[in-house]
C-alpha cells in the first residue's frame, strides 16, 4: 500500500478519489525550448510525497533536476542541460555541457581524466552523457495495492571497426516514496573484447551541501587523489561554505557492506534533517569516489560508485584494472537514489553506518 499524507492507501481507496493517477503520481514526456537546451527530450516524474525528478533522454536518460518539497538534491552547472549536438568530446571540453545535474554517467568504453591510450585521444568522462536515447517507453500502472513508475530506453556507444556497446535503462519510482532506482544491463553486442569502464557521478548541492554539511558513509579508508587532496585529508567527509578560489579534492573510499552486499552513502545536511543519499551493490560498483568542490558556484559534492578510478583508460590499463566485456557478455547495475528528509532518516542512516562499519 502507498503511503500518503501520514497514513497507508490502497487502490480501491485511492482510484475513488482521483480521475486520473497523473493527480498523485505519474510521468510526463517533454522537450526544453530554449537556447542551449532546445530539443533536448525529457521526462518528468512525480510520486505525489513532494518528491519528482526529471530524466534528459537525449543526455544518456540521466537525471538532471530531482527534489523533496522544493528542495533540490543536486548541483545545476552554469551550462544548463546542453543539447547532445554541442558536444566537445576532446579533451576538457566535456565540461562545456557538464549540466551537474543529480546523476552523469560516465562511461561506456572510457571514463576519468583525458589521455592517451594505446594511441587512442581520449576525452574526459566519455561519450555516454552526450548520447540519446532510443526505443524509450513510459509505463504506468498498478502492482496489487501499489502503484508505480517506469521508463525505459537504450543509449549506444558504437563505431564501424569498433566497440557496439548497449546499455539499456530502467528508472522507477513508486507512488508516496522520496526515492527513485535505476537498473542498467550493459551488454557487448560486437564480436569483439571491448574495454568497460562506468561511473555514477551523483552531484549533490545546496541545500544538502552547506557549511557544516558531512559525508555519511561507511568508510574504512579514504586515499588522496592527489597532493592537492592531501591538505586537509582529515576532513574529507566535512563540508564547509562556499571559498572563493578553491581547488577540488578527490579521495578514494574502501566502503563497508552490510550482510547483502551493499554499501550506502549520503550527503546530510543535519541543520535541516535532510540530505541525498545512494545505495548501491558494491560487487556490481567496487569503487567510490568523493568529488569535494566548495568553491563560489560551483559549490557541489559527488559521491561517485564506479568501476574505475579517474585517472584515465591509460592509468587503468597501466595498472591491470581496466575491465572488458566479451562478446555477447552483459554487466547489470542496480542503485537506489533519494532524499533523506528528517531527523529520523538520517539516524537511521547514521545506525546502519555504525554497523557497517
Amino acid at each position: 500500500m502507498a503511503r500518503l499524507f501520514g497514513r497507508d492507501w490502497s487502490r480501491e481507496e485511492l482510484v475513488r478519489r482521483v480521475g486520473r493517477m497523473s493527480q498523485v503520481c505519474g510521468a510526463r514526456l517533454g522537450q526544453l525550448d530554449d537556447g542551449v537546451e532546445r530539443g533536448v527530450r525529457i521526462a518528468d516524474l512525480w510520486t505525489g510525497s513532494g518528491f519528482g525528478f526529471t530524466v534528459l533522454l537525449d543526455r544518456g536518460m540521466d537525471i538532471f533536476s530531482a527534489t523533496w518539497q522544493g528542495r533540490s538534491l543536486a548541483w545545476h552547472s552554469s551550462t544548463g542541460a546542453v543539447t547532445p549536438a554541442f558536444f566537445e568530446p576532446e579533451g576538457l571540453g566535456w565540461l562545456r555541457g557538464f549540466y551537474g545535474g543529480l546523476v552523469v554517467t560516465c562511461g561506456l568504453t572510457y571514463a576519468g581524466a583525458p589521455c592517451v591510450d594505446e594511441g587512442q585521444p581520449l576525452g574526459l568522462h566519455g561519450r555516454f552523457s552526450n548520447s540519446p536515447a532510443s526505443a524509450v517507453a513510459v509505463e504506468q500502472g498498478w502492482q496489487g495495492d501499489d502503484y508505480r513508475v517506469s521508463l525505459r530506453g537504450q543509449v549506444r556507444e558504437t563505431r564501424v571497426f569498433g566497440e557496439n556497446i548497449c546499455l539499456t535503462r530502467t528508472v522507477t519510482a513508486n507512488l508516496g516514496e522520496n526515492r527513485f532506482f535505476i537498473h542498467d544491463v550493459v551488454e557487448n553486442e560486437g564480436f569483439q573484447a571491448s574495454e568497460h569502464m562506468i561511473l555514477y557521478h551523483i552531484n549533490t548541492g545546496f541545500p544538502a551541501v552547506d557549511d557544516a554539511a558531512e559525508l555519511v558513509s561507511p568508510t574504512q579508508k579514504a586515499t588522496p587523489r592527489d597532493a592537492e587532496a592531501e591538505k586537509g585529508k582529515e576532513t574529507y567527509a566535512r563540508f564547509h561554505a562556499p571559498t572563493p578560489a578553491y581547488a577540488e579534492k578527490v579521495y578514494y573510499h574502501e566502503m563497508a557492506t552490510d550482510k547483502e552486499g551493499h554499501v550506502w552513502a549520503a550527503v546530510v545536511n543535519r541543520a535541516l534533517g535532510f540530505g541525498a543519499y545512494v545505495r548501491y551493490k558494491k560487487a556490481q560498483l567496487p569503487q567510490f569516489i568523493e568529488w569535494k568542490m566548495l568553491g563560489e558556484g560551483t559549490y557541489v559534492v559527488g559521491m561517485e560508485p564506479a568501476n574505475c578510478l579517474v585517472e584515465g583508460r591509460d592509468k587503468e590499463r597501466a595498472r591491470g584494472t581496466l575491465q572488458f566485456l566479451q562478446p555477447g557478455e552483459k554487466r547489470e547495475y542496480n542503485l537506489e537514489i533519494g532524499a533523506l528528509t528528517s531527523t529520523a532518516d538520517v539516524a537511521a542512516l547514521d545506525q546502519w553506518v555504525q554497523r557497517a562499519k
